[in-house]
Parts: structure tokens; C-alpha cells; sequence
């Protein structure tokens, strides 16, 4: 199902996610619908808070970008190491449409959580999915790639 994404400057996108404390029928389901909504908007992640969810859930699913990417749910995920330069790369986002600016993110991440089914997850990304999963985590924390955004890099279409 096909959930509406809140738009900036809704109170909700400033709010700190909750952790989720258990998985369930209920949880797997609010995934199955972030999935359908991300790609009903042709986005490349999407955080359970844009959809007026308070829980620390991001889906991602970057192979438009890089056909190696698959899709991925994780709960609960959380940045535990950064790796290579910080460097400057153009972002947008479903809740600031219309807008893109630059954004210093570090060029890789480690970021642990769980999956789906409740089981451990820990990855290592770089590129386009590092760079998503922190828009995302971002996201679980209140925080909108606009607050990072480079002095002067912002446009609007």
C-alpha cells in the first residue's frame, strides 16, 4: 500500500524516531508499504518518519543508481564507524520536493541494526548506499539533508 509522504515543513520530520522493540506482523507490513511508496516516487530510500510513523525504520533500494544495489530494510540502524574522506555530493529528498544542495557526508559507513526477520545486520557502504543510509538514519533523527545543506548549493526546480 501506497502511504503519503509528509513534506517539509511538517513538525513530524523534526521528531527523533522511537526505537522498535519487537517485529511483528504489523512491522513487516509498515515495510512492505514504505518499499511500494519509495518506488510509487521513484526515491531511493525513505524513512519510516516520512510516513508519519514513529519508528526507526529505513528502506533502501539504490540499483537505479547502481545496478548492483538490491533492496534493504533495516530496523533499528545505527552508524557505527565512518571510513575515507568526507566529500560533497548533490542530494534531494521525497520530503523536500524540489529542492537539491550539497551535502559532506563521509564517503563510507558502517552501520549496524537488523533485518526484517529480527536478525543481526552489519554492513560496510560506500558510494550511493552509504550515502542514503545516512540521508535515511538522518531522517530516524530529525534531521533534513536542508539542515547539512552547502551554503549557496541549494536549487529548486
Amino acid at each position: 500500500m501506497v502511504r503519503d509522504i509528509l513534506a517539509y515543513p511538517d513538525s513530524f520530520l523534526s521528531k527523533r524516531a522511537a526505537p522498535v522493540s519487537k517485529i511483528d506482523e504489523q512491522l513487516k507490513k509498515l515495510i512492505r508499504d514504505m518499499f511500494d511508496t519509495m518506488y510509487e516516487s521513484e526515491g531511493i530510500g525513505l524513512a519510516a518518519t516520512q510516513v508519519g510513523v514513529d519508528k526507526r525504520v529505513i528502506v533502501l533500494d539504490v540499483s537505479p543508481s547502481d545496478e548492483s544495489g538490491v533492496p534493504i530494510a533495516l530496523v533499528n540502524p545505527e552508524i557505527v564507524g565512518c571510513d575515507g574522506p568526507d566529500i560533497a555530493a548533490n542530494e534531494g529528498c521525497l520530503s523536500v520536493p524540489g529542492v537539491t544542495g550539497e551535502v559532506v557526508r563521509p564517503e563510507a559507513v558502517l552501520v549496524q541494526g537488523m533485518n526484517e526477520n529480527g536478525e543481526p545486520v552489519m554492513l560496510r557502504a560506500g558510494g550511493i548506499l552509504g550515502r542514503a543510509i545516512q540521508h535515511e538514519i538522518d531522517h530516524l533523527d530529525g534531521v533534513l539533508f536542508i539542515d547539512r545543506i552547502q551554503p549557496s548549493s541549494a536549487t529548486t526546480e
